[in-house]
């Protein structure tokens, strides 16, 4: 009898899940009760200084691969990482926004270092324990995952504190994270290539995966694959602002349904991927947020109507769900043996870096040409990346193409 291999994905649901709800909160509730709390938009501005790990964490992925060698030390990392997680976020609760906020921000810091170091060691697991025909279902998991721990970081927990309040609700979510490592604890298949001996990566091997032959085309797929969407996104609520909505609303219809279409679109994008392949996935899915781009471009001509909106909040969040799926599933195609952590974060990283970018410059170029001449631009952005990946990825696909 066949073993089942649909226990896997449970297991990579529920990590990628542990690690997203908390860095929701602490990214985007702690604003908001900051803000409740009279401090100043500087203090408020300061708390994004709590993401820099999950940009830097390229550099210490070399010393997670080559601490990673075996399903027991990749098992041991995970556990290890979470449990640490789990205990900064507890005590960070122990604390009072007021008296010990810059405590609490180094803290936080401390805490994102740990789940960033878990995502490498989570992502080397999903690589190893995933054949090139599940890749793109577990990366559905990957991408759900973050989307449904946006959905509960964003709006479950900010309701969930005016309840609990401040210390007990911080108990919960290190409960929750801790909670999160039970089917792993319970999954016992080995990894591909347990025992087998594996070279020492360094920051050499950094230099040396873009240096290899036709990487530069995936450089510049990782560049402007999101970027005819990454800044719509951004302007999303002040668009919404500016259109008459209130917060309540702008907080459903981008925090609860846009990020429920995420979820739903990256599970659906794991199944497209596997029945289409990643080459025509990729095109597909990229027509996908050309279509949000030109509904945002067309509506924003005049006073778009309700129906309208949530038409292109659905487009808007379900192409960057499927979009997700295409690229964490074809930069797991080309991680070289031995480097899956180091090749993966690299790449998730530089995409990271690019969509940080656009965001920045989106806010400057909308003050300049207004929200229609932004997503007429972010259009053309899209139709730009057409031609990139018909210059990159060739006509007879191979998983090494990506």
């Amino acid at each position: 009898m066949k073993e089942k291999t649909w226990t896997k994905f449970p297991v990579l649901f529920s990590l990628y899940i542990a690690q997203s709800i908390p860095m929701s909160f602490f990214s985007t509730v702690i604003p908001v009760i900051m803000r409740q709390e009279k401090y100043s938009l500087e203090s408020i501005g300061l708390l994004q200084l709590v993401k820099l790990p999950w940009i830097f964490k390229f550099l210490w992925a070399p010393l997670v691969d080559n601490q990673a060698r075996s399903t027991k030390q990749i098992r041991s990392m995970i556990i290890i990482s979470e449990i640490f997680y789990a205990i900064v976020i507890l005590s960070i609760g122990l604390f009072d926004l007021q008296t010990d906020f810059k405590l609490i921000v180094i803290m936080m810091i401390v805490a994102f270092i740990a789940s960033a170091t878990q995502d490498i060691a989570v992502d080397i697991f999903a690589i190893l324990q995933l054949k090139p025909s599940e890749r793109s279902l577990g990366n559905s998991m990957q991408s759900a995952g973050s989307f449904v721990g946006s959905l509960f970081g964003t709006g479950v927990l900010l309701i969930a504190y005016h309840y609990f309040g401040w210390t007990n609700l911080l108990v919960l979510l290190a409960a929750f994270v801790l909670f999160a490592i039970i089917p792993l604890l319970v999954y016992r298949k080995p990894v591909a290539g347990d025992g087998e001996p594996k070279k020492r990566v360094t920051m050499a091997d950094i230099y040396r995966f873009f240096a290899e032959k036709g990487k530069h085309k995936r450089v510049l797929i990782l560049i402007f694959y999101y970027s005819g969407i990454i800044g719509i996104l951004t302007m999303l609520k002040p668009f919404l602002v500016d259109h008459g909505y209130n917060v309540k609303q702008i907080g459903f219809m981008s925090g609860i349904f846009g990020t429920s279409i995420g979820a739903l679109s990256a599970l659906a994008g794991g199944f497209l991927v596997k029945r289409l392949g990643r080459r025509l996935s990729m095109y597909l899915f990229l027509l996908t947020a050309l279509a949000a781009a030109s509904w945002f471009w067309f509506i924003s001509f005049s006073t778009p109507s309700l129906p309208a909106v949530y038409t292109g909040i659905a487009l808007l969040w379900g192409s960057y769900g499927l979009c997700t799926v295409a690229i964490y599933t074809t930069s797991m195609d080309i991680v070289r043996k031995g480097c899956e952590g180091t090749d993966f974060t690299i790449q998730i990283v530089l995409t990271h870096l690019s969509s940080l970018i656009i965001a920045v410059m989106s806010g400057k170029v909308g003050d300049l040409v207004g929200y229609n001449g932004l997503f007429g631009i972010e259009v053309l952005l899209c139709l730009f990346t057409f031609a990139i990946l018909f210059y990159s990825i060739p006509k007879k696909q191979t998983n090494e193409d990506f």
